[in-house]
């Protein structure tokens, strides 16, 4: 049968920071934390400062014994649904948001949220998990139809017990996380996130407790309808950051585009000069030399031991030193009149192309 505190009192708590909720605390306890917003006189807007983020825990005591905690939903990135996917590896950061692989609920509650809230626990082991599919479909339904198709929820309940400055502690944390796809570049995001601990052997008489607390959240109406207005102005703000983003991304790819195609150029200039410095070599210890032939446009291979060489259509070759000699007009000597003069193929890189 399961255990209960004999009495206990709560009292409606109003969040500090903004009055955005109330919550039902048990009376003698601590709430720390709240509402946060980025400072955007010193912080450029991005996906993740658009809308407002809670942290906020009501304590036993300063250390925490007997606790439960809010924690603020983050907004990462999937690069694999990225068309630049390659630009942005795990870790970088992409409109604010970190780029991590999507994961299920109880993965991310086990590599994400739990090493962030209890940097100090030991001993860490998964006790139990079981999917929450009312809380997965709960946001699945308030995806906009242009996104549903390419859109992945999951949510579950995942309990840990750990050790935590010589306690141990049996804790359960829940969360939702929803990936909205390649439309949006791969972002997803965890939602409802919150954990109750206790030590592990009071932890059955604190549940109920735990349950009237979850219950007693209460919206206030007048800081909601600020805060829409507030993320409608912060997201016209962001699309147009965004836009000025992906055109400079775009010149980003474009430029290592054009950093690669230049290297490969010098790689190939060289290789093509280098290629030119070893014909040449060859050709001045063999005598010899290469000739564009004026019949076939092809090269020719010949002496180099004249100044002049000329060729008839029929290959017949005539090398002469007098620069005003024309065998074409020899007196029937050469007994041809098709006589071309031949010239040195033009070397790399001088060579018109």
């Amino acid at each position: 049968m399961e255990q209960r505190l004999a009495a206990m009192l709560f009292q409606r708590t109003v969040e500090p920071r903004e009055g955005a909720f109330t919550v039902s605390m048990p009376k003698g306890w601590i709430a720390e934390g709240g509402i946060m917003r980025a400072d955007h006189f010193t912080q450029i807007v991005s996906t993740q400062t658009i809308e407002a983020k809670v942290d906020f825990a009501l304590k036993s005591d300063p250390a925490g014994r007997v606790m439960i905690r809010w924690c603020p939903e983050m907004k990462y990135c999937d690069s694999r649904m990225m068309t630049m996917g390659m630009m942005f590896p795990p870790g970088s950061n992409y409109g604010g948001m970190m780029v991590y692989p999507f994961m299920s609920a109880s993965q991310f509650i086990a590599t994400m949220l739990f090493p962030w809230a209890h940097p100090r626990a030991v001993q860490p082991q998964m006790a139990d998990q079981r999917p929450l599919p009312e809380l997965a479909g709960k946001y699945q339904a308030r995806v906009i139809p242009a996104l549903r198709a390419g859109a992945s929820h999951d949510a579950a309940e995942v309990t840990i017990v750990y050790n935590e400055d010589g306690t141990a502690y049996r804790e359960i944390a829940v969360t939702a996380v929803e990936c909205l796809g390649p439309l949006t570049a791969g972002m997803w995001s965890n939602k409802e996130t919150h954990y109750f601990r206790a030590p592990a052997d009071e932890f059955d008489s604190w549940r109920p407790v735990f349950d009237v607390i979850r219950g007693s959240v209460r919206i206030n109406p007048h800081w909601a309808a600020q805060e829409q207005q507030s993320q409608q102005m912060l997201s016209g703000a962001y699309r147009q950051a965004q836009a000025a983003q992906q055109q400079r991304n775009q010149q980003m790819l474009e430029t290592q585009r054009y950093i690669q195609r230049v290297g490969q150029e010098i790689v190939e200039h060289r290789q093509r000069v280098n290629a030119e410095i070893r014909n040449d070599a060859y050709l001045f210890l063999s005598n010899q030399e290469e000739y564009v032939n004026p019949y076939t446009n092809e090269i020719d291979t010949g002496s180099n031991q004249w100044r002049n060489r000329w060729v008839t259509s029929s290959g017949d070759e005539f090398y002469t030193d007098d620069d005003q000699f024309d065998p074409n007009t020899d007196g029937g000597i050469l007994n041809r009149s098709d006589w071309q003069q031949t010239k040195v193929r033009q070397r790399y890189p001088d060579k018109q192309e």
